[in-house]
């Protein structure tokens, strides 16, 4: 039992007349998709990746090195991982991803708390900050990415908007501006933003 515990694996004993006749090993399939997605956040800037399980220390450590993680905590209790969230915090800001019971409390403390919604529980989805509509990991990255360039694009429509509205205030102020020719750069203006927002309708992300 102790070997398949090493290969970070769960033995699990079979017995039969309160006699044991065999063992039993079940092990988590790390998921291909998983591991690209550990590599898409590290290339989008995401600084420490850490895992907190209620695993065994030697299947956390198997994971760890999988997905090529910066750190992980094992064989965790519910306001252990909560603990060690909070120590994280101080760091910097916290994102918290999970899908169970015991990941609720986390999930709420976190800065920002995703839950898995096809295999999250109710408790997970109700208290995270965002719902991720598949199970697969990589929609996290591309959730990342997609909020980068949403705010981009608002800081572009404020920035031309701003900037618009300045040069048309000068003008009337000069007299270089008047009510047909303001309210064209206007219109004008208005439908450029409009149509630089519409680009992330059909953005489908840096790392694609």
């Amino acid at each position: 039992m102790k070997r398949e515990e090493e290969l970070g694996r769960t033995p699990v004993v079979v017995a039969k007349n309160d006699s044991a006749i065999g063992i039993i090993s079940i092990s988590d399939k790390v998921k291909g998709s998983s591991i690209d997605a550990i590599k898409e956040l590290k290339k989008l800037g995401i600084k420490k990746t850490v895992m907190l399980t209620g695993d065994n220390e030697r299947t956390a450590k198997q994971v760890k090195e999988q997905l090529d993680l910066d750190e992980y905590f094992s064989e965790l209790l519910p306001d252990e991982k909560l603990k060690i969230l909070k120590s994280l915090k101080k760091e910097g800001i916290v994102a918290m991803v999970g899908d169970g019971v015991n990941d609720a409390p986390s999930l709420a403390y976190a800065d920002i708390g995703i839950s898995m919604g096809l295999s999250g529980t109710d408790v997970a989805n109700d208290v995270s900050n965002i719902t991720l509509t598949d199970d697969n990991l990589e929609k996290l990255a591309f959730a990342v990415d997609l909020s980068r360039t949403t705010l981009k694009n608002m800081k572009q429509n404020i920035h031309f908007s701003v900037f618009v509205v300045f040069a048309l205030l000068l003008g009337v102020i000069y007299g270089d501006v008047f009510l047909a020719s303001g309210m064209f750069v206007h219109e004008a203006s208005v439908f450029i933003v409009t149509l630089n927002a519409m680009r992330l309708m059909k953005y489908k992300g840096r790392l694609r």
